[in-house]
C-alpha cells in the first residue's frame, strides 16, 4: 500500500491565495493529481465563477479559533457520492481507498453487506445502497486493520473530520 502526503488545509484559496476569514464559507475539494487525491479549497467567489474541474467537493466553513473546536460532519451523501465516483476504477490505491469508503458507508448505515463471491482470485462484496434497489459490488484488497485505520485517518485528514 502507497503512502498518500495530505496537506492541511492552508485557510486561503488554492488559486487567488486570499484568506478566509473566521466562519467564512468556502469549497473544499478533491483534486486527482499524477500523486493520488489532494485537497484544495476554494473561495465561493471563484467557485461560482469558475467551477473547477474536481474530483468531488463539498462546501464547508473556517473555524473561528475564539470559538470552541466543534466537530466537523461530512454528510453520507458526499461520501456516498465519491463511493460512486470510484467505482470503474482499477488502480490499487482507489480500490483501497473505496474499500474502506464502503466499510465506512456501512458503518454509517448507508450500505448493507449482501454477500461476497471469489472471481479471479479476487473477493468481491456486494453491498446495497439503503433505501434503494441499487446493488454495488465492492473488490476487497484484504487490508490489514492497520491499513484500514490508516487509510480511514488519511481520508479524515484529507476531509478534515473524524470519519467513525
Amino acid at each position: 500500500m502507497s503512502e498518500w502526503e495530505i496537506k492541511k488545509p492552508l485557510g486561503r484559496c488554492w488559486v487567488t491565495g486570499r484568506e478566509f476569514a473566521p466562519e467564512e464559507e468556502y469549497y473544499a475539494a478533491l483534486v486527482e493529481t499524477p500523486e493520488g487525491f489532494e485537497r484544495r479549497d476554494f473561495c465561493r467567489e471563484y467557485w461560482e465563477a469558475n467551477r473547477p474541474a474536481v474530483y468531488c467537493f463539498w462546501k464547508t466553513r473556517m473555524p473561528n479559533p475564539q470559538k470552541k473546536k466543534q466537530q466537523l460532519f461530512i454528510e453520507p451523501e458526499m461520501l456516498l457520492a465519491f463511493f460512486d465516483r470510484l467505482a470503474s476504477e482499477t488502480e490499487p490505491e482507489k480500490l483501497n481507498f473505496r474499500f474502506v469508503l464502503m466499510l465506512i458507508l456501512m458503518r454509517k448505515k448507508r450500505l448493507k453487506y449482501e454477500a461476497s463471491r471469489v472471481e479471479g482470485g479476487r473477493e468481491i462484496w456486494t453491498v446495497r445502497v439503503v433505501g434503494q434497489e441499487r446493488l454495488e459490488e465492492v473488490v476487497n484488497p484484504n487490508l490489514t486493520d492497520e491499513q484500514i485505520q490508516q487509510l480511514s485517518e488519511q481520508m479524515g485528514q484529507i476531509l478534515q473530520t473524524e470519519l467513525d
